[in-house]
């Protein structure tokens, strides 16, 4: 039930046969074939509650209904499926550490001690995935992402049933980070209804990462968490951001566009994926796919 560091391993192995991206608004699925097949399933208000504090199925029978939808009914001819989790049933961060243990059992405990005050559930119980890049000086900054057990056992549940295997699971905006350069020092905007993830990337190195609920997904409200993270940038990094990445703005991405552009001084660009427009409840799944193509 790992979260990040099985996707790091397995985009070097073949791909699944299938792979979904779960969001309030409904399950993205992609049939991976010769000609990948790309469908959206939308979900019955109310079925999802993205949550890291409470259960985020409250339908549970209509959740299940969408995955047999999703698959066509029966479940592919290899067992194996890539699941992509809303971000905000997560709690991610990046950790730094002067120096990290080579086992991985002591490395697990020293993350979930140095993370347990900063995350709203129990982090001795929570599944929990890591994985460790190089910060300079022989120090690490290791992104890590937890949430609790029952949670992410409740979004498998549906496609266990259905005789998959949910070998590889990740959040949206991880995955969709293979949308994104690797150059210079970025920060990725991704906007899901009312939730913004930011993730402040130096070339491939993962500084920061947020996941904020805000009251609106107005331009203002996103607004008001980009201009401080910028601040933060600037002084931790030792440089400004080169490049502003956003994804799920929709019909006001043009003016989000622009309007960031002024305020921030950066150049401001739109994700995006030579298989259609990364949204609000795809980019995830496209970023996936484009791993896949890059590495097998």
């Amino acid at each position: 039930m790992a979260l990040l560091d099985t996707f790091k391993s397995l985009l070097h192995e073949p791909p699944p046969a299938m792979a979904f991206e779960i969001s309030e608004a409904g399950i993205a699925a992609a049939r991976i074939v010769s000609h990948t097949e790309l469908e959206f399933h939308p979900l019955k208000p109310g079925t999802l509650s993205v949550s890291p504090l409470k259960e985020n199925v409250a339908d549970p029978d209509e959740f299940m209904k969408a995955v047999r939808h999703a698959t066509g009914g029966h479940a592919p001819k290899k067992k194996d499926v890539a699941l992509i989790l809303p971000d905000y049933c997560t709690r991610m961060t990046v950790v730094d550490f002067d120096s990290f243990p080579s086992d991985a059992k002591e490395q697990a405990s020293l993350v979930r001690f140095r993370v347990k005050r900063s995350v709203p559930f129990d982090a001795d119980t929570a599944a929990m995935s890591y994985f460790a890049q190089p910060a300079g000086d022989k120090k690490l900054d290791v992104v890590v992402a937890l949430a609790p057990l029952e949670i992410v056992a409740r979004y498998e549940a549906p496609f266990r049933t259905a005789g998959m295997n949910p070998g590889l699971v990740t959040t949206s905006s991880m995955a969709a980070l293979e949308l994104a350069p690797e150059a210079g020092l970025s920060v990725l905007a991704k906007l899901t209804g009312h939730t913004l993830t930011v993730v402040v990337r130096q070339k491939q190195v993962i500084k920061l990462v947020r996941c904020l609920e805000m009251p609106s997904g107005e331009l203002d409200d996103v607004a008001a968490v980009l201009l401080p993270t910028f601040v933060y940038v600037e002084d931790n990094l030792g440089g400004v951001p080169e490049k502003l990445l956003l994804c799920g703005f929709g019909a006001r991405s043009e003016e989000a566009q622009a309007r960031f552009r002024e305020e921030l001084g950066v150049e401001v660009e739109h994700l995006r994926s030579p298989l259609g427009v990364p949204g609000e409840n795809n980019a995830g799944l496209l970023g996936y796919l484009r791993s896949i193509a890059k590495n097998n």
